[in-house]
């Protein structure tokens, strides 16, 4: 294709057979054009190195034509403070963005501060993807304020039903039964279960309500003395481990709800002189890469960041553009390895 001078959308819409509008509605991403159609634009844009004159567009419909990405504090042995199951979603969420014509805000937050009065309101961004939250019940009035004010967000955690605004998540609980499942299959029969269960944290209690169904369906209950409280770090996998082994509860296998957990609880076990998996075997949730990464290799359920990514990123569009839309939970799958299985 050869045009003289410039490119402009009038150029694309000649070349597409279509409206000048319909082109405009592909380059911002929106749903009303059909996918089929939105490729052949974009293919044309890309080839005509087109790019899209953002002050002039956000002029016209009063946009910024950026969302924020909000991290939230995490303890970790770092000073980046953010969970490494975030580090991936973080591409996809930048990669996904930059396809869809939007710029990518990415700030930190401290739970404490007034994170929810900030960017749309001050115009910073068109609307906001929340990653990590801390206590849920501690921070429920706030996602509740961003409802009331009108803030157009997402954010990644469990799509339970009553919980504020629009929630994207994984299945924890067919990942805690599936990975349940996974150690009932290897012969054990006294799993233990390192991480929160209760409204506090809902993805893991989820996942604990995933592995208390798989125990039920094996014949067994969940024992009070095999679950122990632990947020998502090594050093509290380590110290719930620890809490385990001084409670002289006997138990052959341990369903950690994060990776970090289940990496520190390793350390926890073998300082206890126990083997993984011959003397106890070990599973986490996350996938992140560390898991594969450690000896023996964690078994573990996966979440597709990628999909993840991507899906956020369109749903915050689609509220931006008025629609109205439900949360939703994605699926998971189980990455089996070493930990579990001595053969």
């Amino acid at each position: 294709m050869t045009i003289k001078g410039k490119a402009t959308s009038l150029d694309i819409a000649h070349l597409a057979g279509v409206s000048q509008p319909t082109v405009s509605r592909a380059l911002r991403g929106s749903p009303s054009v059909n996918p089929e159609t939105r490729q052949k634009i974009l293919a044309i844009a890309r080839e005509l190195n087109y790019k899209v004159d953002k002050n002039a567009s956000n002029l016209r419909c009063q946009q910024s034509g950026t969302l924020a990405l909000l991290f939230f504090e995490d303890p970790t042995p770092d000073d980046s403070l953010i969970n490494p199951f975030f580090h991936s979603m973080l591409g996809s969420i930048t990669r996904a963005c930059a396809l869809r014509g939007f710029d990518l805000l990415v700030s930190f937050q401290q739970l404490s501060t007034n994170w929810h009065a900030d960017f749309e309101d001050s115009h910073k961004a068109d609307g906001l993807i929340l990653l990590g939250y801390g206590d849920y019940l501690e921070a429920e009035s706030k996602l509740q304020r961003l409802v009331e004010q009108g803030t157009h967000f997402v954010r990644w955690g469990a799509a339970l039903p009553g919980e504020p605004g629009v929630s994207i998540g994984c299945d924890n609980f067919q990942g805690g039964y599936d990975i349940t499942s996974h150690l009932l299959a290897q012969g054990r029969r006294r799993i233990a279960f390192l991480g929160h269960a209760s409204d506090h944290y809902p993805e893991f209690f989820e996942r604990y309500r995933g592995y208390a169904a798989a125990l039920d369906e094996a014949g067994l209950e969940p024992e009070a003395l095999l679950q122990v409280d632990a947020i998502t770090t090594e050093q509290s996998g380590h110290e719930a481990a620890r809490t385990l082994l001084g409670s002289g509860a006997r138990f052959d296998a341990l369903f950690a709800a994060s990776d970090l957990i289940a990496l520190g609880a390793m350390n926890g076990l073998r300082e206890h002189g126990l083997r993984v998996p011959e003397d106890v075997a070990l599973a986490g949730f996350d996938d992140i890469a560390m898991a594969s990464f450690v000896q023996p290799g964690l078994s573990t359920v996966q979440q597709d960041t990628k999909q993840a990514g991507e899906v956020l990123v369109d749903s915050l569009i689609r509220l931006i553009q008025g629609e109205s839309l439900e949360s939703r939970t994605l699926p998971v799958k189980l990455v089996l390895r070493g930990s579990t299985s001595a053969g």
